[in-house]
């Protein structure tokens, strides 16, 4: 299994549970959840992957995950 691949995995479980509402709600919801449920780790990889073309991504996770703002990054004077 590649590094993305559980968390495209769980992003399309998250897509599929919202899609009954239709895109224009489903797509800040998935969003949402990522944001306050992900931690900064799993936002950033996702984040990568989209920027790496984002293969196997339910479109509206994909259309989610765009989105979303990188998480920060902690430096070694603040940790």
């Amino acid at each position: 299994m590649q590094q993305h691949d559980k968390l495209v995995m769980m992003a399309n479980q998250i897509a599929k549970f919202f899609e009954a509402q239709g895109e224009v709600r489903a797509v800040p919801q998935i969003a949402k959840h990522i944001q306050d449920f992900w931690d900064p780790r799993m936002r950033r990889g996702i984040l990568e992957h989209v920027a790496s073309g984002g293969a196997g991504l339910d479109p509206l996770a994909l259309a989610a995950i765009r989105k979303l703002h990188p998480a920060p990054q902690v430096s070694a004077h603040q940790a």
